[in-house]
């Protein structure tokens, strides 16, 4: 046999010149700031199963399982960070949440179960937070310090500092976190709230969380706000604040992470303004239709881990066909349970008091006579 042609020195340098694939990356990156992969894929899931549970939410409205439909499409990836990051528990050595409508991927990363929105939307006797007597994404839940999500705009930012004072008297690095809509800082009560968290040496440790969609139910925000930045509402009062791409989800875990480290650590009050999306609409009485020239937190995150080779197509493919079929099952269990009944009413509305000579013990109704 003719001996093997030697190779070349031409072909060596071919060799040593051929690019090598990239190896997965270990972090996510955003300018500056950096997640693991690990984190960052823990956040996309909870952004995929919120959108799963939005998506179903107006399936049910539009299909008649429902009444109305009220959510937060557009904004899964600031309400992961923010749910995944609150110390969750009861009493004022945890946060406390003062929530608006939009808020469901908050309690979603917290821990809830979909079947109990569901229970919610269907207006079920089984709904933990209101039994059927509110809308859907009004949650109310004590073991978690949730206060009672209210439909009138931007009470809770003026509910807020009662919280944190109590938190404050009690020495703790809990905080109280409130969050609403930019529409909503048109209101007195978002304008007593920064108010009551700054009075020189009464500082309160509130996180005021704005997430700026541009919108107010139909109205632009840009004919209403005179301020380039929400954010910039808190200069009169001396309160720091920032501005964050909510559509950014490394972004925006680093900047609620710094605003919860600075009102732990200062007691004082923060101000986080965060741009998001609104892909359906105010609500089902606009239609919710999908606005496909929004952006869309969900498919850019998506795009951002492939190209970190934190994930493939296929992995994409598993966690949105496993967050859809937990979305139908829970919708399955909670449309066959029981409406309320008219004796329902009455029950719960108030909580029963041992000092209370009126209704000591099980709430009810109101007392006869």
């Amino acid at each position: 046999m003719p001996p093997a042609p030697e190779d070349s020195a031409d072909d060596h340098a071919t060799a040593r010149r051929a690019p090598r694939p990239a190896p997965p990356a270990t972090v996510v990156r955003s300018g500056r700031d950096a997640i693991s992969v690990e984190l960052a894929l823990t956040i996309f899931r909870q952004m995929v199963r919120t959108r799963a549970l939005e998506e179903r939410s107006i399936k049910m409205s539009k299909s008649g399982e429902a009444y109305f439909w009220i959510g937060g499409p557009g904004e899964e990836a600031l309400n992961a960070c923010l749910g995944m990051q609150v110390r969750r528990g009861k009493g004022p050595a945890f946060d406390y949440l003062h929530l608006h409508y939009r808020n469901a991927g908050i309690l979603l990363a917290m821990g809830m179960p979909m079947v109990d929105h569901f229970r919610q939307l269907a207006m079920t006797a089984t709904d933990p937070f209101s039994r059927g007597r509110n809308f859907v994404g009004h949650y109310a839940k004590a073991d978690w310090n949730v206060v009672p999500v209210s439909s009138v705009i931007a009470v809770q930012c003026v509910m807020a500092p009662g919280t944190a004072i109590m938190q404050k008297r009690a020495g703790q690095e809990a905080i109280s976190v409130v969050v609403s809509g930019e529409a909503g800082t048109a209101e007195g009560d978002f304008e007593s709230g920064l108010l009551w968290a700054s009075r020189p040496g009464n500082e309160l440790p509130v996180l005021t969380v704005v997430t700026n969609n541009r919108f107010g139910i139909s109205t632009a925000s840009e004919s209403q706000l005179s301020v380039r930045r929400v954010a910039d509402r808190a200069a009169p009062y001396g309160i720091e604040a920032a501005t964050v791409d909510g559509n950014d989800p490394v972004a925006a875990w680093h900047a609620i992470d710094r605003a919860m480290r600075y009102v732990r650590r200062t007691q004082r009050p923060y101000l986080l303004e965060a741009h998001v999306s609104r892909l359906h609409g105010h609500s089902s009485s606009s239609g919710a239709q999908r606005h496909f020239e929004e952006a869309d937190c969900v498919a850019l995150f998506e795009q951002k881990l492939i190209d970190a080779q934190a994930l493939d197509a296929d992995a994409v493919r598993q966690l949105r066909d496993e967050a859809k079929a937990e979305a139908d099952a829970a919708v399955v269990v909670a449309t066959a349970e029981a409406a309320p009944t008219r004796d329902d009413v009455r029950r719960d509305t108030y909580a029963p008091s041992a000092v209370d000579a009126v209704y000591p013990g099980d709430y009810t109704g109101l007392p006869p006579g």
